[in-house]
């Protein structure tokens, strides 16, 4: 079975799906295949990373409309391994039955067929406060907190670890983005501030800073090691 990792912000706009985004690139440019599920049906934030007409998605799955194969996009062909998506790309009405406590648990059974198929399975989770938040992190092997490396975070953080713990979990670790060096985030990863409004990863490109970052984090993670070359950080393995 596949390793499942739950990422899940602690407050919106800190970062998590971009931080989703970046991980499972650089695990399909080591030659991983990935499923990337989206459990953020109000922000939909993963689909600005798909071209074109995204219907059936993920939430047409969980209203039962369609079968799970049918929702997976595929992402960026020209990487090792393979990106499988499942953005939430909605009408209002759909979004509204997606959210229901039984197409919760369709999330969590997506989630467990997704881990037979692919080496890793990666879950954008939003605050959580609704049923697929908690499926998600219910459905998850383990579960990284994604908190921008600012007093926001500071903040922000206590909160979403006590949630974790209200549903019986503890944070396995703290991504902390958009890091300066000169933040008091407790943070096991630090990722750097990167481009706004990018619709493909940035680790996509081994030469920025980045990208090794991005690494280094998932090779925690993912607990996997990676065989990449990044031209101003040298071999990672």
């Amino acid at each position: 079975m596949a390793d499942t990792l739950a990422f899940v912000g602690v407050a919106g706009g800190v970062g998590t799906t971009r931080t989703v985004v970046e991980t499972a690139a650089t695990l399909a440019r080591d030659g991983h295949s990935v499923a990337v599920l989206d459990a953020a049906l109000g922000t939909q934030g993963l689909s600005t990373y798909v071209e074109g007409r995204l219907d059936p998605d993920l939430t047409a799955v969980l209203v039962e409309e369609t079968g799970f194969s049918e929702a997976a996009i595929p992402g960026w062909p020209e990487l090792d391994g393979e990106v499988a998506l499942y953005p939430a790309h909605a009408p209002f009405e759909r979004l509204a039955r997606a959210k229901t406590v039984d197409a919760a648990q369709r999330l969590e059974t997506c989630i467990d067929h997704a881990a037979g198929q692919y080496d890793h399975v990666l879950l954008d989770v939003p605050p959580v406060a609704d049923n697929q938040a908690v499926a998600a992190v219910r459905g998850a092997d383990r579960r990284a907190l994604v908190a921008p490396a600012t007093r926001r975070g500071n903040d922000h953080l206590p909160r979403m670890r006590g949630r974790l713990v209200d549903l019986g979990f503890d944070a396995d670790a703290v991504v902390g983005t958009f890091a300066d060096g000169e933040t008091a985030l407790s943070a096991d990863y630090e990722l750097p501030a990167a481009e706004r409004g990018v619709t493909e990863p940035t680790a996509i490109d081994p030469d920025t800073e980045f990208a090794p970052a991005v690494a280094s984090m998932t090779e925690g993670l993912c607990r996997c090691s990676l065989d990449l070359d990044f031209p101003e950080e040298g071999l990672l393995s």
